[in-house]
């Protein structure tokens, strides 16, 4: 028995034969052309066949997984069409005089670098489908066929399915009655593999590395999401430990299935809002499949990114629009775009800075560019016709920004009925406190916004002045840390003595070890990724709340 550790990415286990996809195996050689045209051509039709293929897919993906997974194909459409992408590879053929093939290899050398250089572990993750577009291309280009490899994971075996890294277009391709969990050489918890395991509700171990070998192939294996391990040939001992383990998740599913349509309501009879967090259009399924009470953070700067141009008001109206129907009365609080910091946009043309995390990003921007602003404002307002929606300020640090802030969502609001253009006219507004300035002005900023939303992520990072993307520090990040606590408590306390209601968006939502302590604060709504939302309300209505409330408190206090 062999015994390899990864990350888990979706909780659970699985048994099977393991089957390793491998892409063709061919050498990219830089070859000399004397028809100039006749390459660019070749390239282009290349590039039009992978864009029909693309749009198979997708009708594909539609058909099986809904629209929203399905977008990730109009996003490689995208990226095919990506005028620096066309670009970089058209200008090498010419200025080079090479073939299309190392021309496409190369370009996606310089862009998967560019996206795995970014700190932000979603953009970084985005270098896969570089790879995975230029892999098409470079296939087409050849006349290579991919089918031979999806034979194997397409047979009448159970079988856990293995890859450098699983694309969208391979996992479409599967016959998923018979995948059983993945294992995977590369990868993150934002890959499209950890995805499409939230997705599916498959078992998944990612970041194997080099002891994910091709050998394993037909192998028996177990994969633990859980731990992170996997089991290569397992012993009987092993085997019988861990049937047991999945014995007892089945059972643990099933009884969180159950729990769908209930109420969240702790013992001793409070109520606690549990919204889920939505980083893109195909979060929102999830949002619904997991019976979350609403979104309690809509991250918008996904429409500002991976393009080349401002998205119009128009754009932005539709995607805010779909939102609210597909929520129907559940409510929405969009964040205003939180650009800058590790999420770059080129055609901002926003400044290098040594420190961007604590730089001009967010509202900063928003304030400075009022133009832009005011157009993403106006979409939300708009879609505000159409569903309960709230709009949040993020990274505030002064009443200041706020009363500007507001003012020109006031300007929107005017423009809008000047326009006979409806929204509704109760729209909250709400900010973000994710600064320790924000926190010691809580009292201040309360009494100016409609609610509150505590940002874990950055508050911890901020407040312990630890870069949590930083790896020779990070064993410092403590997001348990007594100053982050009592911080919240705080903010909590501040929001209550005017009124408002508060909430908490950040990773430490979904944390079951927190939940007690964060209703015996009193605080009002947590909000999650989707698949932690039944796990955090079966955890609620085991808490009696006024049983630990004194402990907990005394504590916290100072």
């Amino acid at each position: 028995m062999r015994v390899l550790k990864g990350i888990g990415v979706f909780k659970g286990i699985a048994f099977g034969k393991f089957r390793m996809l491998q892409k063709s195996d061919f050498n990219i050689q830089k070859k000399a052309i004397e028809n100039l045209e006749k390459e660019i051509a070749r390239y282009r039709d290349a590039n039009e066949i992978v864009l029909k293929e693309l749009d198979k897919l997708y009708q594909k993906a539609m058909e099986t997984v809904g629209d929203d997974e399905a977008m990730i194909f109009q996003i490689h459409q995208m990226m095919l069409k990506d005028i620096d992408f066309v670009s970089c590879i058209e200008e090498t053929i010419k200025n080079e005089m090479v073939n299309a093939e190392y021309s496409v290899h190369k370009a996606c050398e310089k862009f998967s670098q560019l996206f795995s250089s970014m700190e932000d572990s979603y953009m970084k993750e985005r270098a896969s489908d570089v790879k995975d577009i230029s892999y098409k291309l470079i296939l087409t280009l050849g006349n290579v066929s991919e089918d031979n490899k999806y034979k194997k994971v397409n047979s009448n075996l159970f079988c856990i399915v293995g890859a450098d890294d699983l694309t969208p277009g391979e996992t479409l391709q599967m016959d998923k009655t018979n995948v059983r969990g993945f294992a995977t050489i590369q990868g993150s918890s934002n890959s499209h593999t950890a995805i499409l395991a939230r997705t599916m509700n498959i078992p998944a171990v990612v970041g194997l590395g080099s002891q994910l070998k091709p050998e394993y192939d037909g192998c028996e294996m177990i994969v633990d999401g859980f731990s992170g391990t996997v089991y290569i040939n397992p012993d009987i001992t092993t085997v019988k430990r861990l049937k047991k383990k999945k014995e007892l998740c089945d059972h643990q599913n099933e009884l969180l299935q159950s729990l769908k349509g209930k109420a969240n309501i702790t013992k001793d009879g409070k109520t606690v809002k549990i919204y889920a967090n939505v980083g893109s259009p195909a979060d929102l399924d999830g949002v619904i499949k997991n019976d979350a009470g609403g979104i309690g953070l809509f991250r918008s700067e996904f429409l500002y990114l991976r393009r080349n141009n401002y998205p119009s008001e128009e754009e932005q109206f539709k995607v805010y629009k779909s939102a609210a129907i597909k929520m129907k009365d559940k409510p929405i609080i969009i964040r205003t775009m939180d650009i800058g910091a590790d999420k770059k946009a080129d055609y901002f043309d926003l400044p290098c800075e040594a420190n961007p995390a604590m730089g001009y990003r967010a509202i900063r921007i928003c304030l400075d560019r009022p133009l832009i602003f005011k157009t993403q404002l106006r979409a939300i307002y708009r879609a505000s016709a159409f569903g309960k929606i709230s709009l949040m300020f993020p990274m505030i640090i002064s009443r200041e920004e706020v009363a500007r802030a507001k003012e020109i969502a006031r300007e929107v609001r005017e423009e809008l009925d000047r326009e006979n253009i409806a929204y509704d006219k109760g729209v909250k507004i709400g900010v973000m406190i994710e600064t320790p300035a924000a926190v010691m002005i809580s009292d201040e900023l309360a009494k100016e916004v409609d609610f509150f939303s505590i940002g874990t992520n950055d508050l911890t990072q901020y407040t312990l002045a630890i870069d949590r993307q930083n790896n020779k520090i990070s064993g410092m990040y403590n997001p348990y840390h007594r100053a982050v606590i009592r911080m919240i408590k705080i903010v909590i306390d501040n929001a209550h003595k005017n009124g408002i209601w508060v909430g908490i968006c950040g990773e430490l939502a979904a944390d079951e070890s927190l939940t007690g302590i964060f209703l015996a604060m009193g605080v009002d709504e947590l909000s999650m990724s989707a698949p932690f939302v039944l796990g955090i309300r079966k955890k609620m209505l085991e808490i009696d709340v006024d049983e630990i409330k004194d402990q907990i408190l005394s504590e916290i206090e100072f």
